[in-house]
């Protein structure tokens, strides 16, 4: 996949049709077969078998179940590389439509936006028994994480921004065979850092978690400027605020050596969660208000590339100049997904966005 394309489902049919034509043929000057001869093999997309129901296998392509004219969408839960349809898309302009038009009033607005990492406590106070999710995915998605965690690596530091329950420090450090790796996972909410530092698998020799706020003026405690190797962050930047977005890619610019990489995961425009909002929800075009207070932001592809390669990095008028940070993206792409309740018929859209940045 490139850089500026999303992964590209390629419909199996013309290749079924051409193996089944080729098979008939070969069939007609054989014997009728017998009556345990085995079948032929389903493909493996269409196979109930575990072993083809992994959700990854290369780095970002998102996996290859894929849906053909001809398949029944009914017959599995999900599906890959799925656009939307056009019921759905007429849906969600409704949606977005209807929350324009009943967006979070101003008192609201100032409450959530104040102080965002209050309601990030009372999350994690609230989800401490049932937040963590090991990630198995990471290091086939991003295979850097599987090669800093090698043996022979050398000294490696990770920096996992937004860290949360330690949902990517955690399986990280299951997989390390790294005696020179260390981790440094962070999050601006305190809660949310007692969670990991009283997980059974927390080691301070190996890991660190801390207070720490990306789009804040501080670097992250025991790090400085070019001291990380990776930064991982999966669904923190939709937390910020558009006016932040500037700051927090300053500053992992400032912290990564050069040559670093970041690992990036969130949610995309269109996004179930995102049409699904109600009325009071809507702070303005794709940023949300949760029901338990915290922010969501909804991102397009070209937002993100300008985001990241440099774009936005030249000051506005009456502001400093300070770093201007380039990154250049050597991977972004939709992992969409529709997912399907086979029991009510119900066909339900999701859309993440993933990416690879490198500093320049």
């Amino acid at each position: 996949m490139t850089a500026d394309s999303a992964p590209v489902a390629t419909s199996p049919a013309a290749g079924e049709l051409a193996a089944q034509e080729k098979l008939a043929a070969e069939m007609s000057s054989l014997e009728i077969a017998k009556a345990d001869q085995p079948l032929p093999e389903l493909p493996p997309h269409r196979s109930h078998d575990p072993q083809y129901n992994q959700k990854r296998s290369d780095p970002f392509q998102f996996g290859s179940r894929y849906l053909a004219e001809q398949d029944d969408v009914f017959e599995f839960n999900a599906w890959d590389h799925v656009e939307t349809d056009d019921t759905y898309k007429e849906y969600a302009e409704q949606q977005y439509a209807m929350q324009r038009q009943a967006p979070v009033s101003d008192f609201d607005k100032t409450r959530f936006n104040s102080d965002p990492a209050k309601w990030w406590n009372l999350f994690y106070k609230n989800n401490t028994a049932n937040f963590f999710k090991d990630r198995k995915w990471l290091q086939q998605e991003f295979p850097i994480l599987e090669k800093v965690t090698q043996e022979d690596a050398g000294p490696v530091t990770i920096l996992e921004i937004g860290a949360g329950a330690g949902n990517t420090a955690f399986p990280v450090l299951a997989k390390n065979k790294n005696p020179k790796l260390k981790l440094h996972a962070c999050d601006f909410s305190k809660k949310a850092v007692e969670v990991m530092r009283g997980h059974e698998s927390y080691n301070p020799e190996m890991m660190q978690a801390d207070v720490w706020d990306v789009a804040g003026e501080e670097l992250p405690p025991g790090l400085g400027e070019g001291s990380v190797d990776v930064a991982v962050m999966v669904f923190i930047f939709s937390a910020l605020s558009p006016l932040q977005w500037k700051k927090a890619v300053e500053n992992v610019y400032r912290l990564l050596k050069p040559g670093g990489e970041v690992c990036f995961r969130d949610y995309g425009r269109g996004d179930l969660a995102q049409v699904r909002f109600k009325k009071g929800r809507y702070l303005e075009e794709n940023f949300y208000i949760r029901g338990d207070g915290t922010r969501v932001y909804f991102f397009e592809k070209d937002e993100l590339t300008d985001i990241w390669n440099g774009s936005l990095s030249e000051p506005v008028e009456g502001e400093t100049a300070g770093v201007k940070p380039s990154f250049a993206i050597e991977e972004l792409g939709f992992d969409r997904r529709l997912l399907v309740n086979r029991a009510k018929k119900l066909k339900m859209y999701r859309c993440w966005i993933q990416g690879r940045f490198r500093k320049n």
